[in-house]
């Protein structure tokens, strides 16, 4: 719905990422004032990599972590770079850089540096600042379009978070608060008989960063994921073993033709239980003697400085209740939840969301009512009940056609067939070579020439972004 009113609001975004950078640019053009909020060095979010880990819990269980990026030194991207760009901010190759269509991570922290720089966002960031605590004002006495949030957050001036000189904690009073923080840092650990007894190394991939600390180890690498797919095949070269353990031993062709090449590089059901001799022994009855365990088990949602008094809650991987996996009712739209949405080409959605956060609180568009929103929230939750889907797989949502009615609530631009197209070829050669797709796709070539001559690739013109 479309209000006739305009307001300016003073909104906090908590997270500088790619999520947070594309909040800050849609809250500014809609008019608010907006403060963001990041404890790192520079923008980036997961993208901005952290070689030294040596000083961070192995297994994440810490509910700060003082690392936000799970980076690994190796990783590509997995969806090709025309998909990736927000709509209005091409993700084009630049001269002297990363030229490949899967760039590595570097690329793509390069690219949102020049998302920064190029719509002025850098003059909103707080940087080396960590929020610790989001809450509501007097929550009790006031309605939806009433409510304040204090926003306290800690800032470093130059050693650690532990150090009290060297921190300044401030506390602020905020119109609205929209929570941009990712989706990749807070391990999500497997359940395991014997695991906490286990002697020897483990690790969530939240902290892997390179094979070379394995050399000659008999490796276990957990989780069919993209992460463990792509650790353990760099760990064959270096380990003495990998030792791949999977939920489903019906793996993708791609996955089972690196398997065949290499002998050290073995298959297995999931794990039954963990021995303090370094014994792992699997569903399936069979046994090996490991040196370690990378858990590629995922990542959980973790907002350990809101507090709602329980109306927005985690169960198991659940962000909820949130209308669209955006708004909580009782609290939209001063809280919003940028970037929860898994399975989707990210970088366009987030856009999408921002907009609408930003046009909700200027009062250019309406939401419906609470109880509508609760109403189809529920029905959300009977439909995934009704297919079979875990709770924990709430905001996967694996469709374009959710991205393009998500879309219509603020007049956004549908994803461009072409987009589409090539997402779906990446992810086909992926299943079908593993090892290849980044760099092989002589199919996708008539598609490129179409994504290369449509108005998203040529807007900005030829020498807009200077190279």
């Amino acid at each position: 719905m479309i209000s006739e009113g305009r307001t300016s609001k003073n909104v906090c975004v908590i997270g500088a990422g790619p999520s947070g950078l594309v909040a800050a640019r849609e809250l500014r053009k809609e008019g608010h004032g907006v403060v963001v909020l990041d404890q790192n060095h520079d923008i980036g979010g997961q993208w901005l990599y952290h070689p030294n880990v040596e000083d961070q819990d192995p297994l994440g269980k810490c509910p700060i972590l003082k690392v936000h990026s799970s980076i690994y030194a190796s990783l590509r991207v997995i969806s090709p770079r025309e998909t990736m760009g927000f709509m209005d901010f091409p993700f084009r190759v630049r001269e002297g850089r990363d030229s490949r269509r899967f760039p590595g991570h570097k690329e793509v922290l390069m690219y949102l540096r020049d998302f920064c720089e190029w719509f002025g966002l850098k003059d909103m960031i707080r940087f080396n600042t960590r929020v610790d605590y989001v809450g509501m004002l007097n929550h009790e006495e006031c309605n939806d379009d009433g409510l304040k949030w204090t926003v306290k957050s800690i800032e470093k001036k130059k050693a650690g978070y532990d150090d009290d000189d060297q921190k300044v904690v401030v506390e602020e009073l905020f119109d609205a608060v929209v929570v941009a923080t990712g989706h990749y840092s807070q391990p999500r650990l497997p359940t395991i008989k014997g695991m906490e007894a286990w002697k020897r190394k483990q690790i969530h991939s939240h902290v892997y960063r390179v094979p070379e600390p394995f050399r000659n180890e008999v490796v276990v690498v957990v989780g069919n994921s993209y992460s463990g797919q792509d650790i353990s095949i760099e760990l064959v070269p270096v380990a003495k073993d990998v030792h791949l353990s999977v939920k489903d031993l019906e793996i993708a062709e791609g996955l089972a033709k690196i398997i065949s090449k290499h002998c050290n590089f073995y298959l297995h059901p999931q794990i039954e239980s963990l021995q303090e001799d370094g014994r792992v022994t699997f569903v399936d009855g069979s046994l090996i003697f490991a040196d370690s365990i990378i858990y590629c088990t995922g990542y959980s949602y973790s907002f350990p400085f809101l507090d709602t008094k329980g109306i927005v809650s985690v169960d198991d991987n659940r962000v909820g209740p949130l209308y669209e996996h955006t708004f909580p009712p009782k609290l939209a739209p001063s809280l919003s939840f940028v970037g929860i949405p898994r399975k989707i080409i990210g970088f366009p959605f987030f856009e999408s969301q921002a907009k609408w956060v930003a046009q909700l609180l200027s009062g250019k568009r309406k939401l419906p009512s609470q109880e509508e929103m609760t109403k189809s929230i529920k029905d959300f939750y009977n439909s995934r009940d009704v297919a079979g889907i875990p709770k924990h797989y709430t905001h996967e949502i694996g469709e374009f056609e959710y991205c393009d009615r998500y879309a219509d609530y603020m007049e956004f631009p549908h994803l461009e067939e072409w987009r589409k197209v090539l997402c779906r070829s990446a992810v086909k050669n992926s299943y079908a070579n593993l090892e290849t797709y980044r760099d092989s796709y002589s199919d996708d070539y008539e598609m490129l020439q179409v994504a290369h001559q449509s108005p998203h690739f040529t807007q900005l013109g030829d020498h807009a972004i200077p190279l």
